[in-house]
C-alpha cells in the first residue's frame, strides 16, 4: 500500500496519484500562460483510438478579456470559487472522423473517453508543475457553444479550473468542512475478476 495526502491506497503506487487532487480553494495568484500551455502539451500527448486526438481546449486566464465570458458558462456554486482559480478552460471533444460536415464522417466511439485521458494528464501535468485542477460539469452547456464558437460535431464535456491552493476560509461557507482530498471505494466495488459484479 502507499500512504499519502492523508490518503491510502490498496496496493502500492507511485505517490502522484494521492497527492494530486481537487481543490475549490485557490490563492487569486495568476499564472504565465506559458505555464497553462505546458499543462495542455500534456493532455495533448494523451493515448486516443487511432490517433484520432478528439480533444479540444478553449481557455482564458484570469484578467484577460475573456474571462467574465468563461466565468459566466459556470453555475453560479462554481462561479463563487473558480473565480479565484488563475485559468479555465472547457474541454471539448470530436465526435465523429473526416472533414466537418462532409457526408464520408464516421463516429468516433470513444471521443469522450479519449477526451478524459486527457482531462487526467492535464490535472497530473498540473500538479508536477506545483498548480491543482479541479474538473467540472456544473456548466451551461447549451450556451457554451454559442460564447465560445465551438461548432457541431464537437461535444463539451466539462470546465476545468486551474490554480495554486488557497486558504480554505475564502471558501463559501458550506464547502469548507469539504475543502479536502476525498477518498475512494474499495477497489473490490470497482474492479472485477472474471464477470462484473453490480455495486
Amino acid at each position: 500500500m502507499t500512504t499519502s495526502n492523508s490518503r491510502e491506497s490498496e496496493y502500492p503506487i507511485a505517490p502522484l496519484f494521492l497527492d494530486r487532487w481537487s481543490p475549490r480553494a485557490f490563492s487569486n495568484e495568476t499564472m504565465p500562460e506559458t505555464d497553462l500551455l505546458t499543462i495542455l502539451e500534456a493532455g495533448h500527448w494523451a493515448p486516443s483510438s487511432f490517433n484520432h486526438q478528439p480533444w479540444r481546449f478553449v481557455y482564458a486566464m484570469r484578467g484577460s478579456e475573456y474571462w467574465d465570458n468563461f466565468l459566466g458558462l459556470l453555475i453560479e456554486f462554481n462561479q463563487s470559487w473558480v473565480k479565484s482559480a488563475a485559468a479555465l478552460f472547457f474541454v471539448a471533444s470530436r465526435t465523429h472522423s473526416g472533414e466537418l460536415g462532409s457526408a464520408d464522417q464516421k463516429p468516433i466511439y470513444s471521443h469522450s473517453f479519449d477526451a478524459g485521458a486527457a482531462w487526467a494528464s492535464i490535472a497530473l501535468q498540473a500538479h508536477l508543475s506545483g498548480y491543482e485542477a479541479h474538473g467540472m460539469t456544473g456548466v451551461d452547456f447549451d450556451k457554451v457553444p454559442e460564447v465560445l464558437g465551438i461548432p457541431n460535431g464537437f461535444r463539451v464535456e466539462c470546465a476545468v479550473a486551474i490554480g495554486k491552493i488557497g486558504d480554505k476560509n475564502q471558501l463559501p461557507e458550506g464547502i469548507r468542512e469539504r475543502e479536502v482530498p476525498s477518498p475512494r471505494k474499495p477497489l473490490s466495488d470497482v474492479a472485477f475478476n472474471g464477470i462484473f459484479v453490480a455495486k
